[in-house]
């Protein structure tokens, strides 16, 4: 780890983080409340995904869509009207609907093979955006002074990395230059996410094998053709799931980092409180080793 003890924190002159965890368990407020207090450098993963790495994707399918309207083919033929994304730190939708979900078309759901493709794309993306990282570093430093760096990263980004594997590229490179943050719920936050998940179910990123297996097994428990697949039911039957797959991933890559408590996350309403959670982090890990 770049800080070895609480005083190692303190002392140095350039704190910098990736917070990662589940979504909805405060990566984003935390991250927020850095970047708003005026000397953190805020590097959102998904909003680098969605804008390098995926914009022309999103916005391509933007304009097919379109396409299917007379009326907007008519302008987009003529270069009459511009079709674009206006995705932000805080509404990641238009990544999210590219990214889609499988099942039937006429409830909104993407052809399974599509929905594959998009999801290695998705991958390629989320690498690219994490190795990305450390090039922010420097370029928020060099252009405009920041030398406090918080990474919020994607929920997604235990299954685009190999925890266990000591030469993994990407862990290895984040955590020769960020502290690596563990945002850990509980089973009450887990009961919520999921009670929000069936309110409003979203598209997610899954690990491949672990994405074949919970298809196969909706399906044989349906008995329905890919195609007649009701696209949210999905997303609800795996969400759990996912959940539970995810766990011990990020708790392997908490050993590379430190671990805090989302009912910690809570009470950090100013820069002060997140050095003094981060210091009693690393306490406490070095109180393990």
């Amino acid at each position: 780890m770049i800080y070895k003890t609480p005083q190692d924190w303190h002392a140095t002159g350039e704190k910098r983080v990736l917070l990662f965890g589940m979504s909805g368990l405060g990566k984003t407020h935390l991250s927020n409340m850095l970047r708003d207090a005026g000397d953190w450098f805020h590097y959102s993963v998904d909003y680098r995904i969605g804008t390098r790495y995926m914009g022309e994707f999103i916005a391509d399918n933007f304009k097919r869509e379109a396409m299917k309207n007379p009326f907007l083919r008519e302008l987009l033929m003529t270069d009459s009207v511009y079709i674009a994304s206006n995705i932000t730190f805080n509404n990641l939708a238009p990544l999210s609907t590219y990214l889609g979900k499988p099942g039937d078309p006429d409830r909104g759901g993407v052809p399974f093979d599509e929905y594959l493709r998009r999801q290695a794309q998705h991958r390629d993306a989320e690498i690219a955006a994490l190795l990305d990282t450390t090039r922010f570093i420097e370029r928020a430093n060099d252009l405009y002074g920041y030398r406090n760096f918080v990474c919020d990263s994607g929920g997604s980004i235990c299954e685009v990395v190999d925890p266990d594997n000591p030469e993994d590229p990407v862990m290895t490179e984040l955590s020769r230059n960020l502290l690596m943050v563990w945002i850990k719920g509980s089973e009450a936050h887990r009961a919520e996410l999921i009670r929000r998940f069936d309110r409003a179910p979203k598209p997610i990123y899954y690990q491949p094998d672990f994405l074949a297996r919970i298809w196969a097994d909706y399906l044989a428990r349906e008995g329905k053709p890919a195609e007649k697949v009701d696209p949210d039911a999905f997303l609800r039957f795996a969400y759990a799931q996912v959940l539970d797959h995810r766990q011990p991933r990020y708790a392997a890559m908490a050993r590379w980092g430190v671990t805090v408590t989302a009912e910690e996350v809570a009470q950090v309403a100013t820069p002060a409180d997140f050095d003094r959670l981060i210091a009693r982090a690393l306490e406490a890990a070095a109180a393990k080793s």
